[in-house]
């Protein structure tokens, strides 16, 4: 099994959009296996989006996150990373279709409300830089043989 790093953003959290956001990740197979609502500090911002540092969205990227509270979780599943990117959609929410959480329920680019790993090994990297091992749980859940061949 595959885990990924998801966070709601502060668009969809002032916007009362956890339950909506998790359930349509859950109905599609993917386990959370650890979650929090946090404000975020503005070292982890500035961890989280380092590569953007050079970039002119940056400053108002870092202002933007830590204006307000996030829900930071990890899921679990077969091909999570790509799974959870599907059904997030493009991150245009004005390009990606409808069905996809962005295409339902995002505004723009900079209201898109979720950010998800792009790869393994940046789940991998946003994963230990938001949880630590004793945040995150271990389970077999009854439905899985139902998910999984």
């Amino acid at each position: 099994m595959e885990r990924t790093f998801l966070m709601i953003k502060p668009d969809a959290v002032q916007r009362n959009l956890i339950g909506e956001i998790i359930s349509r990740i859950e109905r599609k197979g993917l386990k959370l296996v650890g979650g929090k609502l946090m404000t975020v500090p503005q070292s982890l911002a500035e961890a989280h989006y380092a590569e953007h540092t050079d970039k002119p969205f940056y400053k108002h990227l870092i202002s933007f996150i830590t204006s307000a509270p996030v829900f930071a979780m990890v899921v679990e599943g077969e091909d999570a990373v790509h799974v959870a990117r599907h059904i997030i959609g493009k991150t245009n929410p004005s390009e990606a279709t409808p069905g996809t959480i962005r295409g339902d329920l995002g505004l723009t680019v900079g209201r898109n409300i979720i950010h998800g790993s792009d790869s393994v090994e940046s789940a991998n990297k946003e994963i230990n830089l938001w949880f630590n091992t004793e945040e995150l749980s271990e389970y077999t859940e009854p439905r899985e043989p139902w998910l999984y061949e």
